[in-house]
């Protein structure tokens, strides 16, 4: 969760020592992993029975292991604050009525830009809506400027990239029972065609189609592009550093019908097989106290998933974030919602290369996603 290894470190270790000087009859041994590849290693430990009692999983993670029966509700250790979380937080963790995370940080993503390539093409508003957003395009296309930073890399989360536009224009990827799919409906095909449009017209990178998210040694911090529709407040930054801090804007999601932030909480799972339930709980609790999580928060860049917690020497760009919190939406939860998104992906990817129309690509993706659905694979 804390990018720079010594930091995070020195705070867990704290943490640790901090707890276990509170609670001399709990031994506490927090051990730090990277992201990559934890979906396999905590798989593996709740099947096996094995490993830890605790794990930060997101949204998207929780239900196939809710599913399975291999993680256990922990209603009661959030029950004494519960009206102090934010309800998005909570939601996104809950399960059949049962919350199975405690929160202990809540992401947000926003539009982040730049401010001189806007007024260098004339365009006094920057866009806020998705409409704004397709009429400001040749304007700055005749600046050689695309107006929107898309990674159409299949190996970027589609949460941040086709995924935001779908539910701006009121869309969702799943049907309301699971069931089947629903992104080939008239809000996706509507969505991907927007990105269509702006491609004809110059509003997207060249490269569009294979390029990632990253602003460091990318069209974003080299002044090629404007926009980058659902950044991270550690992207905002990068961006900065790059540009000049006065030169970037932070705005709120665009809007089509609605207002949409991708932003998910992290939230502590408890195993089943856990055999130190009760000291897991308190370690927990303690996780999601607002001293610790302000601390996590000011060490982490994310944002509390509390609304008692102030962060310490919060910057003004995170503050700006913050204001997207209120519109935070953590995807379609579903056990199978990282497959079907590796079989949409590339679709998207097709589109953009000119291979696929917007409703061929959908139709297709949508064929094999209902394949994957009902085959349970």
């Amino acid at each position: 969760m804390i990018g720079d290894q010594a930091k995070s470190q020195a705070f867990w270790g704290k943490v640790e020592k901090d707890f276990e000087t509170a609670n001399p009859q709990i031994d506490v041994k927090i051990d730090l992993q990277p992201w990559e590849g934890r979906q396999e290693k905590v798989t593996t430990a709740l099947v096996s029975k094995k490993g830890f009692d605790l794990v930060v999983l997101g949204p998207d993670q929780i239900p196939q292991y809710a599913q399975q029966g291999t993680i256990e509700a922990v209603d009661d250790v959030v029950a004494p604050a519960k009206t102090s979380y934010l309800p998005a937080a909570l939601s996104a963790l809950t399960v059949n009525g049962k919350l199975y995370g405690v929160p202990i940080y809540q992401t947000i993503t926003a539009p982040i830009y730049n401010k001189k390539l806007f007024a260098d093409a004339g365009v006094k508003k920057v866009p806020e809506t998705l409409a704004e957003l397709k009429e400001a395009a040749p304007k700055l296309a005749a600046k050689k400027v695309a107006i929107l930073d898309y990674p159409g890399k299949p190996d970027v989360s589609l949460n941040q990239s086709f995924y935001p536009f779908l539910w701006a224009n009121g869309g969702s990827v799943f049907s309301a029972d699971g069931k089947s799919v629903a992104f080939n409906g008239p809000e996706g095909v509507a969505s991907l065609q927007l990105l269509l449009d702006l491609k004809a017209v110059g509003g997207l990178p060249e490269n569009t189609a294979s390029k990632g998210n990253d602003i460091e040694g990318g069209p974003l911090a080299a002044g090629k592009t404007a926009m980058y529709h659902a950044a991270t407040a550690g992207q905002a930054d990068q961006l900065a550093a790059a540009i000049g801090a006065e030169n970037v804007g932070i705005g709120l999601p665009l809007e089509g019908t609605k207002r949409v932030a991708f932003g998910i909480p992290g939230g502590l799972v408890l195993a089943k097989h856990s055999e130190n339930k009760d000291g897991a709980k308190k370690f927990a609790a303690y996780l999601a106290s607002p001293e610790v999580t302000a601390r996590l928060s000011q060490e982490s860049g994310f944002f509390p998933a509390r609304t008692d917690v102030t962060v310490p020497g919060q910057s003004e760009s995170s503050k700006e974030f913050a204001k997207s919190l209120q519109y935070a939406f953590p995807g379609d939860t579903h056990p199978k919602a990282r497959q079907v998104m590796g079989v949409l992906a590339p679709h998207i990817q097709a589109a953009l290369l000119g291979k696929e129309d917007a409703k061929t690509a959908l139709d297709a993706a949508a064929k094999e996603a209902t394949q994957l659905l009902s085959s349970g694979g």
